[in-house]
């Protein structure tokens, strides 16, 4: 069978497929072609500027210049807050290749024990914006500089920064007035000028600190360098210096800072000093303090929870937030109440039968001396402190006129200028009861509060303010903290100061400052002990504030009682009378008797002040003499 023979070649249909396929690759190479050309077009030419400047960005970098925070001096010049220079290991993310082999090699080369190992790892991740180095470790040593310094090649993004670090050198007896800085948190990172706090690890966390921080940081400059590929800098290309933060000089007095913890001598408790002309918180301590500078670089967590779960609360600032019973150093501002709504007079005298009674009422509200006083004028009952005298004065005035009056004393406010976190404590009124507890006001509550018991909480802040109005014959001074911002003393006279106490006869002034005077120099007086030998005149009132509340027969036993059922010591003095130069509050927890607990530390205060502070010499804690509660005021 014969097979068939091959098809002939037709060369025009393979002309013309060739053809077709040829255009089809010009066409294909063509649009390529436009295509790059076009994208060249726009890199070159359209968005030239954009990338000149990401070019000009890998070899030209703007570094932050943090500025130098401004120092702190108490009145006399001394250096209570300073600046020491350390070096502080950073890290930018965005230049790291590989974070976690990074940080596993720091903790290799810093030879970090395991506790800390936890928190430096959590500082890495801590949220910082793009290119803003993020702080590590504080306070490097010699030889972890030189580990770092060795294998600088190895760590793309790691720096070891000179900077200066705050330093407090009376950290335990500044620390709750000068506060402390510490390191940006998130949150904080999200409230500050991002730029003027780029490069700033470093933030005020409370006290002086806080409330300063914009005068204190200052404003930060700006560095251009050139870098090499590798980020290491090869020139610097321009600058803006920083303006570094304004110093700060206080009103305080380290003596009698110092002075005023030792006399506590670790009791729980505050001791708050003014200048009642000026306003100058001369002192301000509370006890127990604490290391601030623990927290500069950041405090290890062992130590922070012994400070948070220690029963003696070092960390709270007794003498701003702490809020007590006033017990009877509220008398003397009852006592200008009654005299200015015209409740009672200078000479008018009550008998006391050492008990009052509410009309129809068989309750009977004791006196601290149980079988009375007798007869007792505005004075005496001052001087001997006479519970009943002002249960009929609270009675005869109501609760409405001593709200009111109390109020204007600064009791229930937050009555400094510039002291960051002071508490308002808790002046009661008929509104806030029925607010609180939905119930009315009863009398009885009225007569607790006339003796400083009941709701009524004060401060010792709120209590030293109030005696320096009460010094200056009702005129008012707002306290405050700072003298100087720089050189630029810091005026007294704030917007914000309330109004002045006007009497209808401003001798009725004198006659309560006569009673206070008695207390420490009258025959009577609840703390004549603490006034024996005064080399000037001196007037001041003790208080008895209950911890817990006795029955209508019970009497007080503090041998009976758990050290913290006791009552707290209270007294409050101003000198000379003629004219106060120094006010005084003293407040010291479960510690008794405020004429023999209390009366002894004040009298030392105003010594040092008066008598001894320009000899250079702080005077030892007077001894406190132990006599007993039936010399006492409830």
């Amino acid at each position: 069978m014969r097979q068939p023979r091959d098809t002939l070649k037709n060369p025009q249909q393979e002309l013309r497929i060739f053809r077709l396929r040829s255009l089809l690759a010009v066409v294909v190479v063509l649009t390529l072609s436009g295509l790059l050309a076009g994208r060249l077009f726009y890199l070159q030419i359209v968005e030239h500027e954009v990338y000149s400047t990401r070019s000009e960005k890998n070899r030209v970098r703007v570094e932050p210049l943090p500025p130098t925070r401004g120092l702190i001096y108490d009145r006399n010049g001394e250096l209570l807050a300073e600046n020491r220079p350390t070096y502080n290991l950073t890290l930018v993310r965005e230049r790291v290749d590989d974070l976690g082999e990074t940080l596993a090699l720091l903790v290799d080369l810093l030879d970090l024990p395991a506790e800390r190992v936890e928190a430096f790892r959590e500082r890495s991740r801590q949220r910082q914006r793009p290119y803003q180095p993020a702080l590590l470790m504080s306070d490097l040593d010699e030889a972890q500089i030189a580990r770092l310094a060795v294998n600088r090649h190895r760590l793309p993004g790691v720096e070891v920064e000179a900077q200066l670090l705050r330093y407090y050198p009376d950290a335990e007896a500044m620390s709750h007035v000068l506060g402390y800085v510490g390191r940006i948190n998130s949150e904080e990172l999200e409230d500050v000028d991002a730029g003027n706090y780029a490069g700033t690890h470093f933030i005020g966390k409370t006290g002086v600190e806080r409330f300063y921080e914009d005068t204190l940081h200052g404003e930060a400059g700006l560095r251009k360098v050139e870098t090499n590929a590798r980020g290491r800098v090869l020139r610097e290309l321009g600058h803006s210096d920083p303006v570094p933060g304004e110093n700060l000089t206080l009103t305080l007095d380290k003596g009698l800072q110092h002075l005023a913890v030792d006399l506590l001598d670790g009791r729980r408790g505050a001791i708050v000093a003014i200048a009642p002309q000026t306003g100058e918180i001369l002192a301000m301590a509370s006890v127990p303090g604490f290391d601030t500078n623990q927290f500069v670089t950041g405090i290890d967590v062992d130590s922070y929870r012994a400070l948070q779960q220690d029963i003696d609360l070092p960390l709270f600032n007794r003498a701003i937030r702490g809020s007590y019973p006033a017990g009877s150093v509220i008398k003397p501002f009852m006592a200008i109440t009654g005299l200015r709504d015209g409740a009672v007079t200078p000479g008018e005298v009550i008998y006391d039968p050492g008990y009052y009674q509410l009309p129809n009422d068989s309750r009977r509200y004791r006196n601290w001396l149980r079988w009375g006083h007798g007869r007792v004028d505005l004075e005496r009952a001052l001087e001997v402190s006479n519970n009943t005298y002002f249960y009929s004065l609270a009675h005869e005035l109501g609760i409405d006129s001593i709200h009111a009056s109390l109020k204007q004393f600064g009791f229930g406010q937050r009555v400094a200028a510039d002291v960051y976190g002071q508490g308002a404590g808790l002046l009661p009124s008929r509104d806030w009861k029925r607010s609180r507890f939905d119930q009315p006001w009863y009398p009885g509550e009225t007569l607790s509060v006339g003796i400083g018991q009941g709701y009524l909480q004060i401060t010792p802040l709120q209590l030293a303010s109030a005696t320096a109005v009460l010094a200056n014959h009702g005129d008012w001074v707002k306290p405050r903290l700072v003298g100087d911002m720089g050189d630029e003393p810091v005026s007294i006279d704030l917007a914000d100061t309330p109004p002045d106490i006007e009497l209808e006869h401003p001798e009725w002034w004198d006659s309560v400052i006569s009673g206070m005077e008695q207390v420490l120099s009258g025959n009577e007086g609840t703390a004549r002990r603490a006034g024996a030998g005064l080399e000037y005149r001196m007037a001041g009132k003790s208080g008895t504030a209950q911890v817990f509340s006795l029955g209508q027969d019970q009497r007080y036993d503090a041998e009976e009682l758990q050290e913290r059922l006791r009552d707290h010591a209270l007294f409050t003095a101003f000198a000379p009378v003629e004219d106060p130069e120094i006010a005084v509050a003293v407040i010291i927890e479960n510690a008794g008797g405020g004429s023999s607990h209390a009366a002894e530390p004040a009298r030392a205060m105003t010594d040092y002040w008066l008598l001894e502070r320009d000899h250079g010499e702080v005077p030892p804690q007077a001894a406190v003499d132990d006599t007993q509660r039936s010399e006492e005021e409830e």
